[in-house]
């Protein structure tokens, strides 16, 4: 936690910090909120600022926007770390802008990766912005909806900041060349679709980008004033990209079912990219076949039988020889599962019995078909009037299976994808033959 102060230069600094914008003018990026008229901009320029909440992944801009904020703001502004910060300090704060709020002056608390206050932590935050006493900035990286409590979120507007496009990060690469905080007092020689690639390599973020070209100049070839850059020192400094990517957020989830929903729409070059963002960012290959399995019986079922083994095969797979090898399995899988007929039947079938087995009356199974290994059993009339269907010569027999109240349900209805429209007709069959054979009343 520390009191807010004017940006000072200091040459040790890192590139990213040295080049932080100190107006809106200097920003790059989020024009959705902060291009001219956009009520983002509006709010900071007339110094009308009001509990909010900054979304976007790292380095797009979350704590340069509260830092100019600061710059532009008459209130106090505090800047508030969660990795640092605890109970203690927070009432030691609220207590500092309580007592300034008596004296008329407003006080601006911007509070770092929010997401990592537990809820007792954010809870010691609300009095305080109900009363006004504090007006509240968060930043972070998941989704606010899960992370932060209902009743903090209520009370902020979110805004959500995106990825810097590769036109913005170049613009940004650009201006740290000539800058004079940046390599504007060096000669530095670097080809336009090296620092494209850099843009590219930085996926979106531009402490990245600003990083890896810092790397790229500190290890470029001097000479005399000049550092030139060559294409194998930009090779080295991006062999590996860093995917952002959290197993238990908002990446994860939104992956799965970016996958999820390629392979539905039959779109297995999709499917196989999400697939590869999954696997070379970390995730457990076993968990994406669990979901191939699930996707199997959701999204095929018997429009291709055969769908669920290639899945399973694929989860044996991945378990016997693991990461990397098992990527050709998955991808597999995948594709198969693209490419092969849609049915969704299996899953209405089941979710439209379940809502019957919650709603309806839970009626006990018909005598016919309970078993009686037990002689009081039997002479309750337990198994009563059940038809063995082997024993008949179509091996079909009228017996009902439902209850009374569920005899005219109709859960199972096959489409006419692929192998299940075999199933359908065959489904026909049998309740025609049903029809006809039933006793009459």
């Amino acid at each position: 936690m520390e009191q807010q102060t004017l940006f000072g230069g200091d040459d040790t600094r890192p590139l990213a910090a040295r080049l932080r914008p100190q107006t809106l003018a200097d920003f790059v990026g989020q024009t959705h909120l902060l291009g001219k008229g956009k009520v983002l901009r509006r709010l900071i320029e007339r110094d009308q600022i009001s509990s909010m909440i900054f979304w976007g992944p790292p380095g797009v801009g979350k704590t340069t926007l509260a830092r100019i904020i600061a710059g532009q703001t008459k209130a106090a502004f505090i800047d508030f770390s969660a990795v640092t910060s605890g109970i203690k300090e927070i009432r030691q704060v609220m207590q500092q802008a309580e007592d300034g709020r008596r004296f008329g002056e407003r006080t601006i608390l911007f509070v770092d990766e929010i997401h990592r206050f537990n809820k007792a932590q954010q809870d010691a935050f609300l009095p305080f912005v109900e009363k006004g006493s504090i007006i509240l900035i968060g930043a972070t990286t998941e989704n606010p909806s899960f992370e932060v409590n209902g009743a903090l979120l209520s009370r902020c507007k979110v805004f959500v900041l995106h990825a810097l496009t590769a036109d913005e990060l170049t613009t940004l690469l650009d201006r740290a060349l000539t800058d004079p905080r940046g390599f504007g007092g060096q000669h530095i020689v670097i080809a336009p679709d090296m620092l494209a690639a850099v843009a590219r390599f930085a996926n979106g973020d531009a402490r990245t980008a600003l990083s890896t070209l810092e790397m790229l100049v500190l290890n470029g070839e001097t000479t005399g004033d000049t550092v030139t850059i060559s294409p194998e020192t930009l090779a080295q400094c991006t062999s590996q990209r860093s995917l952002l990517y959290d197993k238990t957020g908002d990446q994860h989830y939104d992956l799965i079912s970016a996958l999820h929903k390629s392979m539905r729409n039959s779109d297995p070059d999709a499917a196989v990219y999400w697939l590869a963002r999954m696997l070379e960012a970390g995730e457990d290959p076993l968990y994406v076949a669990r979901r191939v399995i699930r996707f199997a019986s959701e999204d095929i079922g018997l429009a291709d039988a055969h769908a669920l083994e290639i899945a399973v095969a694929a989860y044996q797979a991945c378990h016997f020889i693991g990461m990397p090898e098992c990527t050709v399995h998955l991808t597999h899988a995948v594709v198969y599962l693209s490419l092969a007929p849609k049915s969704n039947a299996l899953y209405m079938a089941y979710e439209h019995a379940k809502q019957d087995a919650l709603t309806q009356l839970a009626e006990p199974v018909p005598l016919a078909i309970r078993n009686a290994p037990t002689r009081l059993m039997h002479e309750l009339g337990y198994g009563a009037g059940y038809q063995y269907a082997h024993a008949t010569a179509d091996k079909l027999t009228t017996m009902q299976c439902l209850p009374d109240a569920l005899a005219d349900r109709s859960y199972y209805r096959p489409t006419e994808q692929g192998l299940e429209a075999k199933y359908k007709a065959r489904l026909a069959q049998i309740k025609a033959w049903k029809k006809q054979h039933r006793p009459r009343p």
